[in-house]
């Protein structure tokens, strides 16, 4: 019977990765179908609409949103709607919650050597992090609140969506080699994941 549960445990853990991965894509998938569908029959009419036209131009669209926005002017225009959703109530904390937890994921607006291992103040306990903010940040309300010789850190959790914004000394961290997607995939899995990458302590 133990046998039998190990083996059972094992296969969950090879399967349900793989159909919650199927089903994320479908659902995305399902979703632009269902809401560009419509657009494209009104355009091309019923007869000459075939499946997976509506999300073959949903990905054209970004890509070409993607090339566009290497020029200053055209790239504000795509921002324009995002200015007006997070001046909206509710809106604005859907909207700016997911806009920064994508920039996160991607790197985005972080400098070299964000990603740090802080070891916390009088222990030696050491824990994977990023760097957020500096002090001298101007207009930055959370810059104002951070002292010349500290920085802002995100500890984020294992196993959960969430984490800890921490204001630690200076001394405290120590630059890593790796970028902020890598290290929050590496916490969040708990350091179980099976991702190959060279990390090197500065």
């Amino acid at each position: 019977m133990k046998k039998a549960i190990q083996y059972l445990l094992r296969g969950l853990a090879i399967l349900l990765p793989i159909v919650v991965t199927i089903a994320i894509v479908r659902w995305l998938i399902m979703t632009v179908e269902t809401t560009l569908r419509p657009i494209w029959e009104a355009i091309v009419g019923q007869a000459y609409y075939f499946p997976g036209l509506a999300t073959l131009s949903f990905l054209g669209l970004a890509l070409l949103i993607g090339f566009s926005s290497r020029w200053m002017f055209v790239h504000k225009i795509w921002q324009f709607p995002g200015e007006i959703m997070n001046k909206m109530p509710v809106l604005n904390s859907v909207y700016g919650t997911i806009n920064d937890v994508i920039e996160m994921m991607s790197g985005k607006n972080f400098a070299e050597e964000s990603v740090v291992m802080v070891t916390l103040p009088g222990g030696d306990l050491k824990l994977i992090g990023i760097v957020t903010k500096k002090s001298g940040i101007e207009g930055d309300r959370l810059s104002q609140c951070i002292d010349d010789d500290h920085v802002a850190v995100f500890l984020p959790m294992s196993y959960n969506v969430g984490g800890y914004m921490v204001m630690v000394p200076r001394n405290c961290i120590e630059p890593i080699d790796m970028s902020p997607a890598d290290a929050l995939q590496l916490t969040i899995s708990a350091g179980l994941g099976k991702k190959v990458s060279e990390v090197k302590e500065k």
